[in-house]
């Protein structure tokens, strides 16, 4: 049932959340960005930026220990939380992000590491007067609870039951409320999809990929930055007899990717690795889970310092190649096919 919350009620469900959870709430920094950060108390701001880092690395960390040997030949894994988190302040691009990653890794084999830190965890969506500048958010209804900011009201509505269980004793509110804004659905970018389409019928030329790893400078600001990616290395580091395996993100845009212990590498040129790392999200995701690996959150387009982040990219791509471009002049330097 839809509920209305005053100010005093929305700490109230805070007080609630965070008595059983680890509650982290949207903080903004000395440069204007917004980070999770862990609940200081007091009311959390909900509308303006986005969240500067994928919400994701919550449950799939930069760097995660896996476990511990020593030379014994004990093994010992990973203490588990006290509390399980509960996450506020995540738009539809950052459920959609959650929501991709949690096929990924639960899909059996189940990756316990993950299931470790995502069991039980609360998510609770924003949505409504929450963008920037007061502009509306699409809704965000992959979560356990959403909050809804309409002109002059906070509502919240559950769409799982702990967001149930958590608004008991709420005053209900009038469902008429959340016909005072857009209620669309989110959906991507006409550009995307028309990309995805040119690439999943082979409609674009090699050369193209040249050109766009020209540019590329290998930081692998789009990978880190990127919800849906989850390639990650292992490695072991000795420390007298104990040993610890943890796990690290990688990036399909690094040299050293799929790089054999022969020293063949089936990903050598950076033509082909920047070629993989859009083929992936927009050919192979939806063939292997039924959508695209790019939810479309901009995040990988702002972290790009050389302007080729998946939007922008895919909007030069239908440009050129779309169904009412011009074909190409060959670029210098580059083959034309």
């Amino acid at each position: 049932m839809l509920k209305q919350l005053a100010e005093k009620d929305l700490l109230r469900l805070l007080e609630r959340i965070a008595a059983r959870r680890r509650l982290l709430t949207p903080q903004r920094q000395s440069d204007g960005s917004q980070l999770l950060l862990p609940w200081p108390g007091g009311l959390p701001e909900l509308a303006g930026t986005p969240l500067q880092r994928k919400p994701t690395e919550v449950f799939f960390p930069q760097l995660e220990l896996l476990m511990e040997l020593d030379n014994s030949g004990d093994v010992r894994l990973p203490v588990p939380a006290d509390k399980p988190v509960a996450l506020l302040g995540l738009d539809h691009f950052d459920l959609a992000g959650i929501a991709f990653l949690d096929r990924f890794f639960l899909s059996r084999p189940i990756d316990d590491a993950y299931l470790r830190r995502r069991h039980d965890a609360l998510l609770i969506g924003l949505s409504g007067l929450t963008g920037p500048q007061g502009a509306t958010l699409p809704p965000a209804e992959t979560c356990d609870l959403e909050l809804i900011i309409v002109p002059d009201k906070l509502l919240a509505r559950p769409h799982a039951k702990p967001g149930e269980a958590l608004l008991e004793g709420f005053t209900a509110a009038d469902p008429a409320a959340l016909r005072t804004i857009d209620r669309s659905p989110a959906e991507r970018p006409a550009t995307l999809l028309a990309a995805a389409r040119l690439l999943q019928e082979d409609q674009v030329p090699e050369a193209f990929w040249e050109e766009i790893a020209a540019r590329c400078i290998a930081c692998g600001g789009c990978n880190f930055a990127c919800p849906t990616c989850s390639c990650f290395g292992v490695q072991d580091r000795t420390f007298g007899n104990r040993t610890e395996r943890s796990r690290l993100w990688d990036s399909c845009q690094l040299d050293a990717f799929m790089r054999e212990a022969g020293g063949h590498n089936p990903l050598g040129t950076e033509t082909l690795r920047t070629r993989r790392r859009v083929y992936h999200k927009l050919v192979a995701d939806p063939l292997r889970w039924g959508e695209l690996g790019c939810v479309a959150c901009g995040r990988c387009d702002r972290a790009c310092p050389t302007g080729i982040g998946i939007l922008a990219l895919c909007e030069e791509l239908v440009q050129r190649y779309g169904p009412s471009s011009v074909p190409p002049a060959p670029q210098e330097g580059c083959k034309s096919t």
